[in-house]
């Protein structure tokens, strides 16, 4: 079982670059800059090439807003790991509730956080561009803590 643990990522662009080659639709080295930049917390299974996830904390509460497993690592659990790894460490600083927003179309994350605890809560209609200038919805989801 690997280990989650709190990191300070080294370069915006190596997130951005290793998160193109786990997914189609992912940050770009401007939008991780902006995180690291505003102090959101950056953990990490062991080594951040394997995974890696960004939360924003806002007093008792924090949002998840980015989660990555590498593409060879995809489908071994490491997301639940890293998912329930964050969520204690953000309990035992008092946090109480973690929301995210998820692509509806992305039916493997969104049954990793059903099987994590969350739960669906709103819709946020055309939130997400698509490849082919379609737009999709975003699934709000949270978990008490």
């Amino acid at each position: 079982m690997s280990s989650v643990r709190r990191y300070h990522p080294a370069s915006a662009h190596d997130l951005a670059t290793q998160e193109a080659a786990a997914t189609a639709h992912g940050w770009s080295a401007g939008n991780y800059q902006d995180s690291i930049n505003a102090g959101h917390a950056f953990y990490c299974l062991e080594q951040p090439e394997t995974g890696f996830a960004v939360v924003m904390p806002v007093l008792d509460e924090a949002e998840l807003l980015n989660i990555v497993i590498a593409a060879p690592q995809q489908g071994r659990g490491l997301g639940r790991q890293l998912l329930e790894g964050l969520m204690q460490d953000l309990r035992q600083q008092g946090c109480q509730r973690l929301f995210l927003e998820v692509r509806a179309s992305n039916a493997p994350a969104r049954a990793l956080y059903l099987r994590c605890g969350f739960h669906e809560s709103g819709l946020r209609k055309n939130y997400y561009a698509g490849g082919d200038g379609q737009r999709e919805h975003a699934i709000l989801m949270e978990a008490c803590l």
